[in-house]
């Protein structure tokens, strides 16, 4: 069969379908466009989806006639010169307005600010219907009719106009966190009216417009660098979690990327502190040289590679969990909004039980009587906390005038989480705080101490193996010996001791005792996997801490076991300064704050 040069239509056609996949695309590619024009004002307008139609308007530095025929041909591009190692700008490629042109209905009219009148250009299915003078305002107005008419096959595979439209509006919000600075405007038949007021270099405000208001009390800030690249952005507290991945933004070169480094990296990070199915909420924002990463990995430009991609990530698990254990550990606010919910009125979670007569024998206020069988536990100490074994009752409230219990005494301004005044259902702490009350989850918060003492110890001294009697001997390609072999000396550290066994083979001669029998086969391919990817050797470190956190859970003060007033205070005393206590080792909250205010108009007192 005789080769044969394809026609400049099919050529663009061909280029559509990795440029242009659906109509969120399109309107990615036009707000990018409009960004690198200069714009401070974008606006979006839809209908049937994107795919009826899709117009972006921007007050950007518009175009000039030539501009405009020029605009809509293959590779033709006002934003780089020779070279792809100095991207400065997020469109570069000159294939997204050909390639729409291409498939769609397309129209531009622009003009520039030092212009006295605008021009304007039509293409439908790859051809220039004309290029006329027209009436318009500074900057660019970009019209999308029909997207996909020329090729209807993509029709079939687009969803409902419901999701598209949902997806143009994810696009818009990940460029308003990126873009501050910018005002954005979202509208048309198929939705309501969404808008983005600029706010300048107040890039949480921002954020608080498209993650919500709950975003700016819950966040931390991030501010690291390592070697040239730098880290900023927010990053939500572990309790102040979601049930997707779809509030986690990063962006590189302010350029929004959707890159399973990074996202890999956040999970690493929240570790041990999430629930699992839950996810956590992040805005990262990493600046580096342009030459260091390559953002021409595809047409679409959402996949990025770094140079350094180990470098990137410890960056970034480093900067979250140092800003955890900084400021990590305090409850998010939506518990606090959670119990308000709960006590509104009118909300009757079991209001189907019949309710009994009030009598002295119905009565809930019942003088407090020991539970039966209750015996004394040895006395548990880890990292300085110590919770003595006497058994100890619920102290009743003290009675006006009379002299407070001995945990009173403390002053309770003094403590973030305030001085403890009961116990409740042999599991629940009450604090007094200064301003308001504090309830914790006593087995929660000691299961979290306990694990931290002894995460603690996994990284302060090499870890205790055991000699394995026979080598365990693992057949793999010689790349990946080599890379084990790289990182023997921090595997050893954790107690994993191994040795080369001619070209192709590793020798495992001890594992860690943490992890007890270990199937050091699958262990090691693992980890040879995770070393191709990352470069870094995690996995292990991971499956330690994973076995802490199980040991944690089962040495910690178990629910039901009634504590002193002293042995509760240790308790908040050793939270206090203990990164990540504001969550156990499986992501639930441990303890819940209830500002005084909060409590006053539940009472309808403010």
């Amino acid at each position: 069969m005789a080769i044969r040069q394809l026609s400049e239509t099919l050529i663009n056609q061909i280029a559509a379908g990795e440029v242009i996949e659906r109509p969120a695309s399109a309107a990615k590619e036009l707000i990018e466009n409009a960004l690198d024009a200069g714009a401070t004002r974008i606006e979006i307008a839809t209908a049937g989806g994107g795919k009826a139609l899709l117009r972006v308007s921007d007050n950007g530095s518009g175009m000039e006639a030539a501009d405009l025929e020029l605009a809509v041909r293959r590779h033709c591009t006002s934003k780089i010169s020779e070279t792809l190692e100095d991207i400065r700008t997020l469109g570069f490629r000159g294939e997204a307005l050909p390639s729409i042109g291409s498939i769609a209905r397309l129209s531009i009219a622009s003009r520039r600010r030092d212009s006295a009148g605008g021009h304007e250009i039509a293409v439908a299915g790859g051809k220039i219907v004309h290029i006329r003078p027209a009436a318009a305002n500074p900057g660019t107005i970009v019209e999308v009719r029909d997207l996909f008419f020329a090729t209807p096959a993509r029709l079939k595979f687009l969803k409902s106009e419901k999701a598209e439209a949902g997806a143009i509006t994810e696009i818009v919000k990940r460029m308003a966190i990126a873009f501050p600075a910018v005002r954005f405007v979202l509208s048309g038949s198929d939705r309501t009216t969404l808008e983005f007021p600029a706010t300048g270099d107040d890039h949480l405000a921002r954020m608080a417009q498209v993650l919500g208001k709950e975003f700016r009390d819950n966040a931390i800030l991030l501010d690291a660098v390592r070697e040239d690249i730098s880290l900023t952005g927010f990053a939500g507290v572990p309790t102040f979690n979601r049930g997707n991945s779809a509030h986690q933004y990063a962006f590189v070169n302010g350029r929004p990327v959707q890159d399973k480094l990074i996202l890999s990296a956040i999970r690493g990070a929240y570790a041990e502190t999430i629930p699992s199915g839950r996810y956590p909420v992040a805005v990262l924002s990493i600046t580096l040289d342009p030459a260091l990463v390559d953002v021409n990995v595809h047409p679409a430009k959402s996949d990025v590679r770094f140079r350094d991609p180990g470098l990137v990530r410890g960056l970034i698990v480093g900067a979250i969990r140092e800003a955890l254990a900084r400021d990590g550990s305090r409850a998010a606010t939506t518990g606090a909004s959670d119990m308000l919910r709960a006590f509104r009125p009118g909300f009757q979670p079991h209001a189907q039980r019949p309710q009994a007569p009030w009598s002295a024998e119905t009565s809930p206020f019942r003088p407090y009587q020991p539970a039966a069988g209750f015996s004394e536990r040895p006395q548990a100490s880890f990292d300085g906390l110590s919770m003595p074994t006497a058994r100890a009752e619920l102290q009743p409230s003290p009675q006006p005038g009379a002299p407070e219990p001995a945990a009173s005494a403390e002053t309770t301004g003094r403590y973030p989480l305030g001085a403890a005044r009961a116990q409740i259902h042999a599991n629940y702490i009450v604090a007094q705080t200064e301003d308001g009350l504090v309830i914790v989850d006593q087995h929660a918060a000691h299961e979290r101490l306990v694990f931290e003492a002894m995460r603690k110890a996994l990284h302060s001294k090499r870890l205790a193996s055991q000699v394995l009697l026979i080598p365990e001997i693992i057949d793999l390609p010689e790349e990946d010996c080599d890379r084990l072999m790289q990182h023997a000396a921090e595997l050893s550290e954790l107690g994993l001791a191994i040795e080369r066994f001619g070209p192709g083979a590793i020798a495992v001669r001890e594992t860690p005792a943490m992890l007890g029998e270990v199937d050091a086969h699958g262990l090691i391919r693992q980890l040879a996997d995770e070393i191709a990817e990352w470069d870094t050797a995690s996995g292990l470190s991971a499956k330690l801490e994973y076995v802490a956190a199980t040991m944690a859970c089962h040495g910690s003060v178990r629910s039901g076991r009634r504590l002193r007033p002293e042995e509760m205070n240790a308790l908040l005393r050793e939270m206090e300064v203990t990164p990540g206590s504001g969550q156990c080792n499986h992501g639930r909250p441990t303890y819940i704050e209830l500002k005084l205010s909060d409590i006053e108009r539940l009472f309808g007192r403010s």
